[in-house]
């Protein structure tokens, strides 16, 4: 990585390519910076390096805090709108620490401040003035971004008013006082982007999203002909299927009918979350589900399927990739695929903040198999969770059971077994906490002779220690 670093900043700034300096405080210009890049093609920031490419590195003392931060000032919509969430990955670079942003274009417009920002070449430009600039925006990510696409002659009629009254209601329900509960349906609609106006045509309309998430089966039909979620069960006729649900309806009664599937087909497991056995099956299949429904290409006829059999879970589903890879949770930065989808279902308290998922499955993977989830970003993503582990050790699941883990400890000790060598700053890093809050998960877990340390704090490594 330190290498790719210096490269990249031995290449100057650009148009993909931001330094800023930061030492104990986030630069004043961060957020035109963060608004451009959304806007235009996302690009690289490089907090700790001077516009002319010198390292100056952050205050040691100050970077858990910058990384706070930043995270409340991406997710505060008064600043940024719509608000975004990033994971800052620290890297070392000749003795110093900067903070590496990475940002993805966005499907939506931003603002910070009220103002809009576009990138040229190496500067961000502030184009609210100029209503023929801002609209192009709006055009392009149209275009690009097919959730967006806008349905004229749609209107909210073609919507089931139940829906968005259950939506609502889980929303106040999951806090107290939301903006949606004194909002009429259009209103609401309209602040999470549902309806919008086709720049190109001057026309208002529901978009894809809306029509997906609110609309009436044959209206749903009517705008995807191919939409469906296949959910496939087949363990002992493995030749057909032993139960099967054919999925055409919208995505809140999708999501529902999808985890009943599993819950019907798959054993439980328990996790102790603040002293109360909360289950690892819905902790898993919430994310691989919801994953599913607000990342996939809704305009690739390719169906989604979810199929259990004896091995484990699999799901697929078109996807717009950006290459293939595979999502680890220590190297891979969330990229938003529908965005608008995503935001209501994190309103409703179906999703969390972007990323998280990746991080959950892999916490809690160990209940079920020591083999480790595969998630791969290809343009058909495929997600496999295995269930029937072949290793012929002790699940993870057990050893959590045994020893009466936590979610967090259970997370550090997972990050333990993937990479022994593993230190308390990057355990911090990879989980988005404090070192001293990594410190006492460790003196738990060495407590509870889970882990322990052979040979010195540098230079050394984990051990796990199951019981027998």
């Amino acid at each position: 990585m330190n290498s790719n670093i210096q490269s990249l900043i031995k290449q100057g700034e650009g148009i993909t390519l931001e330094f800023k300096s930061a030492q104990n405080d986030l630069p004043t210009t961060l957020l035109e910076t963060v608004c451009a890049f959304l806007n235009r093609y996302g690009g690289t920031i490089l907090l700790g390096v001077s516009d002319g490419g010198q390292i100056l590195g952050l205050n040691p003392k100050r970077i858990q805090s910058l990384k706070k931060e930043l995270a409340n000032t991406l997710n505060n919509p008064q600043l940024l709108n719509p608000p975004i969430y990033i994971i800052p990955n620290e890297i070392e670079v000749d003795g110093k620490t900067i903070l590496h942003l990475h940002i993805h274009e966005s499907s939506q417009v931003h603002s910070t401040r009220g103002k809009y920002f576009d990138r040229n070449e190496d500067g961000d430009f502030n184009i609210a003035g100029n209503a023929n600039l801002i609209a192009n925006l709006f055009i392009r990510k149209q275009s690009t971004f097919t959730e967006n696409k806008i349905y004229p002659f749609a209107t909210i009629k073609e919507l089931r008013k139940d829906l968005i009254q259950k939506a609502r209601q889980m929303a106040v329900n999951r806090e107290p006082g939301h903006p949606w509960e004194g909002m009429n349906d259009l209103s609401l609609l309209k602040s999470v982007q549902l309806h919008q106006t086709d720049y190109s045509t001057g026309k208002e309309g529901l978009t894809l999203a809306a029509i997906l998430l609110f609309g009436k089966d044959d209206v749903i039909l009517s705008a995807l002909p191919f939409h469906k979620t296949d959910a496939i069960c087949r363990i002992e006729n493995t030749d057909r299927y032993d139960d099967r649900d054919d999925i055409r309806t919208n995505l809140i009664d999708s999501y529902d009918r999808l985890m009943h599937f599993v819950e019907k087909h798959l054993p439980d497991k328990f996790v102790l979350e603040k002293d109360i056995r909360v289950s690892t099956r819905n902790l898993i299949f919430r994310e691989v589900i919801a994953n599913t429904l607000i990342h996939r290409e809704y305009t690739n006829p390719y169906p989604a399927k979810l199929i259990i059999d004896k091995e484990g879970v699999r799901t697929e589903n078109a996807n717009r990739s950006h290459g293939n890879i595979q999502l680890l949770p220590q190297s891979f930065s969330p990229l938003p695929k529908n965005p608008v989808i995503a935001r209501v279902f994190k309103e409703i308290g179906r999703a969390d903040e972007l990323g998280s998922g990746v991080r959950n499955i892999f916490n809690y993977y160990p209940y079920y198999s020591n083999r480790k989830p595969i998630l791969e970003d290809a343009d058909i993503f495929n997600c496999t969770i295995f269930t029937n582990d072949k290793t012929g050790g002790q699940t993870g699941g057990q050893t959590g059971e045994l020893y009466q883990l936590t979610k967090s400890q259970l997370a550090v000790l997972n990050i333990i077994k993937d990479n022994p060598k593993v230190s308390r700053k990057e355990i911090a890093g990879i989980l988005q906490i404090s070192t001293s809050a990594v410190q006492k998960h460790i003196a738990i877990l060495k407590q509870k002779n889970v882990i322990k340390r052979i040979g010195p704090d540098f230079g050394g490594h984990w051990q796990v220690t199951p019981k027998q």
